[in-house]
């Protein structure tokens, strides 16, 4: 077969989705919906849930769930956890039947690349198996053997926010084989104008009001530093929105009103002048899509991930870095402070709308681009669209998004 009359083949791309919370499949879903339809997608998750409803057609593959399995014996749980590795447990049957049944799937399917959304220890697995891998990028303190040994593992690796909230420690030769996609929001729902949003919620439409937001995957809004701050600030509105962290000694203050669960978050936050939320991806994006002044109360996560994602944050003057809730009038009115006099314009920026055509365009011009001019794998096969472009407008690793 010669240069220029290679068939193309469109290979599978499976994804590997963590189940804490809904946002790691709520980014798959969107970055899914944007793959040519041609291109054949399987999704490997312990909760196929996830993806009750959704359009698009893949495969879902059910994965056994290993968070709290058993370990047998004493002699095994005393084993030391390797430098290359964070959680890998030995003798546990869900841990050993996970990792089967991926490398079995994608086997069976000849997968192109394996999307991973997130792991450091499948990075692995999958270039051991000589299965092509793409590791969704995360903030944090990442610069142990383990994380650094998974990227460069990777055949690129897909950060699904502006280059501009890269951190400045991420090493120089990963950040060249890294997509930067700009700022991916999930968020779907019609986005009314503020005095729209404050009509339809019966709001004071001259009030200032704050809302402070927790999704699903968090511990819950610390409640008793928001009657601090409602006596700190009574002529403004607080409100919170999704589950609370009660201490059992708060008391409630009439300018401090617990919505609990909504379907209209956005309604919420575009009729609020400052959202207090946390620093997950979509939440920063979402504050950032609605163009809200934003303080950002980082949680608690594995290897510091919220926590730096803030600092970033705070470094470009995109949003207050709320390091600890304030237990004093003095605090809150000074954090408000700074909230008020935010431009919310440079948190806006780092929102970008197609997002996730981006890195969907990217992730099958990576597949495309590895495989050209391969054996036929004995399944039907059509180029996508990202591999019908001209080469020199084919999305590549380097390509930053910094608009």
């Amino acid at each position: 077969m010669t240069q220029g009359m290679w068939l193309l083949m469109t290979r599978p791309i499976s994804f590997f989705v963590h189940h804490q919370g809904r946002g790691h499949a709520r980014r798959t879903m969107a970055i899914i919906r944007e793959f040519s339809p041609e291109r054949p997608v399987s999704v490997m998750t312990a909760d196929p849930s996830l993806f009750d409803g959704f359009e698009r057609d893949i495969e879902l593959i059910a994965l056994p769930n290993m968070i709290g399995a058993d370990v047998p014996t004493q002699a095994l749980f005393d084993q030391p956890t390797p430098s290359v590795m964070h959680c890998v447990p030995m003798g546990v049957v869900e841990m050993r039947q996970t990792m089967r049944r991926i490398l079995d799937h994608l086997d069976d399917i000849d997968a192109g690349l394996f999307v991973i959304d997130v792991s450091a220890e499948l990075a692995l697995l999958s270039r051991v198996a000589s299965i092509p891998a793409v590791k969704i990028r995360m903030h944090g303190d990442r610069n142990d053997p383990g994380h650094l040994g998974a990227y460069e593992a990777c055949v690129g690796m897909l950060a699904p926010y502006d280059v501009r909230l890269e951190q400045a420690d991420y090493p120089d030769h990963l950040r060249d084989k890294t997509f930067y996609s700009g700022g991916l929001c999930t968020t779907a729902a019609k986005v009314p104008t503020r005095e729209e949003a404050r009509a339809r919620l019966g709001l004071d439409p001259d009030r200032e009001i704050v809302v402070a937001l927790t999704g699903g995957g968090g511990a819950g809004t610390p409640y008793a530093p928001l009657t601090v701050a409602a006596r700190a600030a009574p002529q403004t509105l607080f409100l919170t929105i999704g589950p609370l962290h009660l201490e059992g000694h708060e008391t409630d203050f009439a300018n401090l009103i617990n919505c609990g669960w909504v379907d209209n978050v956005v309604d919420y936050i575009v009729a609020c002048d400052i959202v207090i939320a946390s620093a997950g991806d979509n939440t920063v994006h979402e504050v950032a899509m609605l163009e809200r002044p934003y303080i950002c109360a980082p949680e608690w996560r594995y290897f510091g991930e919220q926590a730096r994602k803030a600092e970033c944050l705070a470094g470009l003057g995109a949003a207050v870095n709320m390091t600890h809730w304030p237990s004093d009038f003095a605090g809150w009115q000074d954090v408000l402070a700074r909230a008020r006099a935010l431009d919310v314009q440079t948190l806006a920026e780092l929102y970008a709308p197609d997002a996730a055509r981006r890195a969907a365009q990217w992730l099958e011009a990576c597949v495309d681009r590895l495989w050209e001019g391969a054996p036929e794998s004995g399944i039907e096969h059509v180029p996508s669209e990202a591999a019908t472009l001209p080469e020199d407008q084919r999305p590549v690793a380097n390509d930053l998004y910094q608009q």
